[in-house]
């Protein structure tokens, strides 16, 4: 009689690069058969986000909504960035949990899961050609190109469970994308704390202007991107390497967190030549620029804030990311006095209205613009409509365009036209 084959249920949260890691635990448990509930899960996993209080508080969420509904005998994994940073408060906390693993092991969850004990060191996990079940698409995939940050960010707590920079070498990540291209992943959006920094570890300061290069000599993919540069270890021939590559799309992701120069100067960030980097992305023919903020900082005055208002709404930005400002323990900012929750509310609400009325009127403009696509599948909004996005945009994060006209054949690149928007959702034809 043959046995009855078991069942995971793997939950990821946070950001993409978790997702990696995620994928990479995938690839050790293809003997388990994936199912979307909980309750009939053999083995649950969470692989957690514990970068900031709402993702932590998230996290928390997940792991009791597994246990209350987890059958008899099911197995309960805790994986990644918070068990990394609070591995003992959660084993006295919550005992319930079978396993606990923090950042560093996830290409050996199937022997945890077969002893039933967890590892949680302070190594982190760094991806080397182990095998992944890419998820969420058939033309897309994530490739991680470091792990840690040598960056010193007053309000950051990352370094201190991730530690310091730690670049994959060359040769992986192109023979990683060899491999996604061989199996139809023509996609790579290319992911790090600090990419901008790539092989800056080994002593090479132009580490990511090899990277472009080393890719676009291989020709194994056909479009790119890079996610979070850094502005202190972004320059202006990086901004030129990736502008002038036939893979790498002119998408120009810098977290900023504020323009006030007295801001940037308490969140230890470098503010020189900020400003020029963007105004320099912006002239790109076709450049995407997208940014992040943080809002309601310790020592953030009014006018700091009108600072901030004035810049993103002079400046336009292609999209924009506004966080509240988090405090964390363990981090400088942590240790100062918190503006008042309703004085942080209302800069949220100002700024997101500017946002909001800029991202109206961009959406609107592409009506009646051909551009290039990429179809991923159906859409989740409505089976009568195939999910695409502009071949620039990164996956799941710039938007979503909805097609219902032309003639296409499954997921792929094509050219299209964008026909109308409705609440803020693009719809556009296949030509």
């Amino acid at each position: 009689m043959m046995q009855e084959q078991k069942k995971l249920h793997v939950i990821s949260l946070g950001c993409s690069k978790n997702l990696v890691d995620s994928e990479v635990m995938l690839g050790r448990l293809q003997d388990y058969m994936l199912t979307d509930e909980i309750g009939e899960a053999d083995v649950i996993i969470i692989n957690t986000c514990g970068f900031i209080e709402a993702a932590k508080k998230e996290s928390l969420g997940h792991i009791f909504e597994a246990l209350h509904k987890r059958k008899k005998g099911a197995l309960l994994v805790a994986s990644g960035c918070l068990v990394a940073r609070y591995a003992k408060e959660i084993k006295e906390m919550i005992p319930e949990i079978d396993i606990l693993t923090g950042v560093s092991d996830y290409h050996k969850i199937d022997s945890m899961i077969a002893e039933r004990k967890g590892i949680v060191r302070e190594n982190v996990f760094l991806y080397n050609q182990e095998k992944r079940i890419i998820t969420g698409s058939n033309i897309h995939a994530f490739v991680k190109i470091s792990e840690g940050c040598n960056q010193k960010c007053s309000f950051c707590s990352i370094p201190s469970f991730k530690g310091k920079l730690q670049s994959r070498a060359l040769d992986s990540i192109l023979h990683e994308v060899d491999l996604l291209a061989k199996n139809g992943y023509y996609d790579i959006s290319f992911i790090a704390q600090d990419s901008s920094s790539y092989l800056r570890d080994k002593g090479e300061e132009n580490g990511l202007l090899k990277l472009i290069q080393a890719i676009d000599a291989q020709g194994a993919i056909k479009s790119a991107r890079i996610l979070y540069l850094y502005p202190s270890s972004t320059d202006f021939a990086l901004v030129d390497a990736i502008a002038m590559s036939d893979i790498f799309q002119n998408y120009y992701d810098m977290p900023i967190q504020h323009i006030s120069p007295r801001i940037l100067q308490d969140m230890q960030r470098s503010h020189k030549d900020v400003q020029k980097l963007l105004a320099y992305m912006k002239s790109i023919p076709q450049s995407f620029v997208r940014s992040s903020v943080i809002v309601g900082y310790p020592n953030e005055e009014e006018y700091d804030f009108v600072l901030l208002c004035e810049f993103i709404e002079s400046f336009g930005f292609d999209r924009i990311n506004i966080f509240e400002y988090s405090k964390e323990e363990g981090t400088k900012a942590g240790t100062l006095e918190e503006l008042p929750k309703k004085i942080r509310t209302k800069r949220i609400n100002t700024l997101k209205k500017i946002v909001a009325k800029q991202q109206n009127k961009l959406l609107h403009e592409m009506i009646g613009k051909e551009i290039d696509v990429i179809i991923e599948g159906k859409s989740e909004i409505s089976e009568y409509f195939y999910s695409a996005r502009d071949k620039r945009w990164a996956k799941e994060i710039d938007g979503e365009i909805l097609i219902n006209d032309g003639i296409f054949h499954g997921a792929g690149y094509y050219r299209a036209r964008i026909t109308e928007c409705k609440d803020n959702i693009l719809i556009g034809e296949i030509l």
